[in-house]
């Protein structure tokens, strides 16, 4: 995991028109394909997992700065990320999300003009690698057979990375948004599945549970050891091996 950079001023435009892509074209091609929804952390943005397509083979999705890329077994076909429905073109689908799967979070407007700057999208793409990292060293860390994680994953409908492991009575979500309409930077947090005790960790605020922000992790002098520490405290005051 590197050093966060500054966030360029266009990120929460990108971020916006991202979160539509990935719900809207990345999410729904893989959902027709395969009936999964889960996207992963690319470093241009964001992608689906290699997927099977009848008569193509296996078939990658990603967002490349201002671009969205079709790999076909190895035959790569690019065009910009102008709207929906280019995007979808490239995709072979339809766009729009599967609503019958979870509720829809961005409106699905094919024709609208997408705002994704390349600096932005591969500052997304650098996020979410980096939170990645650390949510891949606190998944390694637990007991696989007690706590039961689920795969680290990107849900499009949230537009967040995450995890949700513990046993019992412990379990906690443990995640990695680009930021949203309560909290507008990057952040990490544990979101528990049940009522906690009184710790400092646990932000009264949130409704998470805890969070920390992508400007505490920039003033950390090891932004990758902060960030798997603070979810490992998290682990911790559940009831789990710290």
């Amino acid at each position: 995991m590197s050093a966060l950079l500054p966030l360029p001023d266009s990120f929460a435009s990108t971020r916006a028109s991202v979160h539509a892509v990935a719900e809207h074209v990345l999410a729904a091609a893989r959902h027709a394909a395969t009936g999964r929804i889960g996207l992963v952390s690319s470093p241009g943005g964001v992608a689906t997992p290699p997927f099977p397509v009848a008569g193509v083979g296996e078939r990658r999705l990603e967002v490349d700065g201002d671009r969205i890329v079709r790999l076909d077994d190895g035959a790569r076909a690019a065009v910009g990320l102008s709207t929906l429905r280019a995007a979808a073109d490239l995709a072979g689908i339809e766009p729009g999300g599967p609503a019958s799967v979870y509720h829809l979070t961005t409106p699905c407007e094919p024709d609208a003009a997408l705002v994704v700057d390349p600096a932005g999208s591969r500052a997304l793409g650098a996020w979410f690698t980096f939170a990645a990292a650390a949510l891949s060293a606190l998944v390694d860390a637990v007991d696989r057979t007690l706590d039961s994680p689920s795969p680290v994953q990107l849900w499009p409908e949230h537009f967040d990375l995450a995890t949700d492991l513990g046993p019992d009575g412990a379990r906690a979500n443990y995640g990695a948004s680009p930021g949203d309409d309560v909290v507008d930077e990057p952040y990490l947090y544990v979101g528990p599945w049940q009522e906690v005790r009184e710790d400092p960790f646990w932000d009264a605020t949130s409704f998470t549970g805890a969070t920390l922000r992508y400007s505490e992790l920039r003033r950390a002098a090891d932004a990758a050891e902060r960030a798997v520490s603070f979810l490992r405290r998290g682990r911790e005051l559940l009831g789990g091996a710290p």
